[in-house]
């Protein structure tokens, strides 16, 4: 007795359209870019405070530009690729 039954046919579509991918791919950009921007600011010598930490690049528009990244993430997840 032979089975000659196939093997179930998997889903090859994405989860998502080329419409979100480039979405999130912004979002990650743009996250990155506010992470980059909150970087630096120390002192080469432990013993001297660099007052460079409190600027304002570093305490609002980095977390800022950071939030607005994730935004667009959450936008580019709940984009309908079908819709035109």
């Amino acid at each position: 007795m032979s089975n000659n039954t196939k093997p179930q046919e998997q889903d090859k579509n994405f989860v998502f359209g080329k419409k979100n991918y480039k979405f999130m791919f912004i979002g990650l950009a743009v996250i990155a870019l506010g992470f980059i921007l909150m970087a630096g600011g120390g002192s080469d010598d432990p013993n001297e405070f660099n007052e460079a930490v409190y600027n304002f690049r570093r305490i609002r528009l980095a977390p800022a530009i950071v939030l607005i990244g994730f935004g667009i993430q959450v936008y580019a997840i709940l984009l309908n690729p079908n819709k035109k």
